[in-house]
């Protein structure tokens, strides 16, 4: 147990003294950006997978 204990207190100096963090700016800059891509990469994801249904009915109709 003193083994983990000691794993969570090098990992918060870890954390604190040697991590780079973004300033309060850059974080809301990034986390638009994350937003931002996240939606455009739903809206292709949504347009391929439309786009493959209407293939597959059409293939399925014709085939029968």
């Amino acid at each position: 147990m003193a083994g983990f204990a000691n794993y969570i207190k090098e990992s918060f100096g870890e954390l604190k003294n040697n991590v780079t963090w973004p300033t309060w700016a850059e974080g809301q800059s990034l986390t638009v950006l994350v937003a931002v891509f996240s939606i455009i990469f739903s809206l292709v994801i949504w347009g391929v997978d439309t786009v493959f249904s209407k293939v597959i009915s059409a293939y399925f109709q014709w085939i029968s």
